[in-house]
């Protein structure tokens, strides 16, 4: 782990660097740069909770000349927060509207909202619903070894099969009230087998694929209604938001709300966390708060993260 922790720093440098040179921006116009880093262990819970994320932040600033912000989690987790979702924050500061109630839904690995509430005065919340893409991805990969479900055209082809759908829709994460963070230590590859044995006879891996995209819609779905049944628009974001039968589920499932890109209201939706992650260190570099006790738990608001110069 400590070689591949530098590795991938030294890949994120070289990352940074090319961005900088197509763009044409010179490093010291740069103030900083925040690296979320490449989570190999999140686990938030238990007498000693922690978040390990890789991508060593030392060797981003020496190769890069420019002051790298990294290690967002722990903090929120020393305080007696979850660590996780980080992005509400920055979330509210773009898409907060008086004018209705919103969600902001991340479809990455995992699946995260940010509930906004139109009344400024009520807190926002927050918390991962599940698995997004990673179960998805993870299915894919064995059966035709493709990293991704290209426009979910696979499980577009399949049958959802109910009763794997109730099987997987049991577990009891979905049910847990937030704060609650998960991730692939928990939504996996065993976790899949799991619910498979439980149905006979087993579906076939077409079907599989199609019952794991209507669990992302349907847990999404599920956590909306039953911690924010007022909203009335989502906004999608993340790699998920390129997952047109993924949409197309969740349009089914959330008839009653306005579902939208967050590119409809400035930031397409491949951006959001890079610039999440950014704001987060400005945040830091400022001695200002990045967490969202009401969000993620914590015992106070805390300025999260380590400023490597």
């Amino acid at each position: 782990m400590g070689e591949l922790d530098v590795t991938l720093g030294r890949l994120f440098a070289a990352a940074a660097k090319a961005v900088l040179a197509k763009s044409e921006i010179e490093a010291s116009a740069v103030r900083a740069i925040g690296s979320h880093g490449q989570t190999v262990r999140h686990h938030p819970h238990g007498p000693t909770p922690f978040s390990i994320q890789i991508g060593d932040p030392n060797t981003i600033a020496e190769m890069t000349g420019i002051t790298t912000v990294a290690d967002f989690r722990r903090r929120d987790i020393a305080a007696g927060g979850q660590g996780a979702p980080l992005v509400p924050a920055f979330h509210a500061a773009m898409f907060r509207a008086s004018d209705r109630e919103r969600v902001i839904l991340n479809l990455g690995g995992i699946a995260n909202i940010t509930i906004l509430p139109g009344d400024a005065r009520i807190e926002i919340g927050g918390f991962d619903t599940g698995p997004a893409n990673v179960l998805m991805d993870i299915w894919i990969a064995k059966h035709l070894g493709q990293p991704m479900d290209e426009g979910g055209r696979w499980a577009a082809s399949g049958t959802v099969d109910s009763t794997l759908l109730s099987a997987m829709l049991a577990d009891l994460y979905f049910a847990m009230d937030p704060p609650k963070s998960t991730g692939r230590e928990y939504f996996n590859l065993s976790w899949i087998r799991r619910a498979i044995q439980q149905i006979k006879p087993a579906p076939s891996p077409v079907d599989v694929q199609a019952t794991l995209t209507e669990l992302t819609a349907a847990s999404v779905a599920l956590a909306i209604a039953t911690h924010a049944p007022a909203t009335d628009e989502v906004l999608v974001c993340g790699g998920g938001s390129r997952n047109g039968w993924l949409q197309a589920r969740l349009r089914v499932w959330l008839q009653y709300c306005k579902i939208s890109s967050t590119a409809e209201h400035g930031i397409p939706g491949q951006w959001v966390e890079a610039m999440a992650f950014a704001w987060l260190a400005r945040q830091t570099l400022a001695g200002l708060a990045g967490n969202v006790p009401s969000v993620m738990g914590a015992r106070e608001p805390v300025v999260l993260g380590g400023i490597y110069r």
